[in-house]
């Protein structure tokens, strides 16, 4: 008689995905592409300059001169994992954020986004999250199962935007690692495959230009859309 055992359902048909490759995602409020020393190096460190607070929870930076930041960012996007973006906001023309993909793992359909720093002239714009927005449609129109998105569970700002974003709270990893010489626990999320096309309607209708007054304030809070998708809700923004 065959046992009956639960290993789990098979993924059908299931072929890894292409790794990224750096190709640029364009859209109507942002532009991104391929980060590069030479070409946005210094407008990002002139955008950046305004607060060293952007730096807090970052195993980087703050950086003390343009030179050292471009020296950085030369060394840092050397490889494809991470793989760096630049983030432009339409609106000013200027580069004014950096993100990328990281944990690029194809055999698994897992990829991770991660090394966000927006600056201030950049937070809480259309472009912002159009840029998040842009980031997970490739992942996911590419082939990806997971799309995760880990930050220090003291960095209540990430955990808010990563909640706003549709990512479901996944848990807490204690004492995960040590950065700039503090304690690090780590908070999980991700967005799964299954739950994209209710997230990618709700993206499309918070960035829709009718989803703005005439004064660029939203009428609908992408929050309230991505609630309808959300499996689990951080609770360190309920206490």
């Amino acid at each position: 008689m065959a046992e009956d055992r639960d290993i789990g359902a098979p993924v059908a048909g299931w072929q890894p995905p292409p790794a990224p490759r750096g190709e640029a995602l364009d859209g109507r409020y942002a532009r991104l592409e391929r980060l590069s020393a030479d070409r946005h190096a210094a407008d990002l460190f002139k955008a950046n300059s305004v607060s060293d607070a952007i730096w807090d929870f970052l195993p980087y930076g703050p950086f003390a001169s343009s030179a050292a930041y471009h020296r950085w960012m030369r060394e840092t996007t050397a490889g494809d994992d991470p793989l760096f973006y630049a983030i432009q906001n339409r609106d000013s023309g200027q580069w004014q954020g950096v993100a990328s993909y990281l944990r690029i793992t194809p055999q698994a359909g897992s990829i991770e986004v991660g090394h966000i720093n927006l600056s201030p002239a950049l937070q809480r714009t259309r472009a912002a999250t159009e840029a998040m927005y842009l980031m997970m449609q490739w992942a996911f129109e590419a082939g990806y199962r997971r799309y995760e998105w880990k930050c220090d569970a003291r960095n209540l700002a990430s955990r808010r935007a990563a909640q706003r974003l549709g990512f479901s709270y996944e848990g807490t990893f204690r004492q995960a690692t040590v950065v700039k010489g503090r304690n690090r626990d780590t908070a999980w999320f991700a967005v799964i495959d299954a739950e994209w096309p209710g997230l990618k309607e709700a993206f499309r209708g918070w960035l829709s230009p009718a989803n703005f007054d005439a004064d660029g304030r939203q009428i609908e809070r992408l929050g309230d859309l991505t609630r309808l998708v959300r499996v689990a809700d951080d609770p360190a923004l309920h206490r």
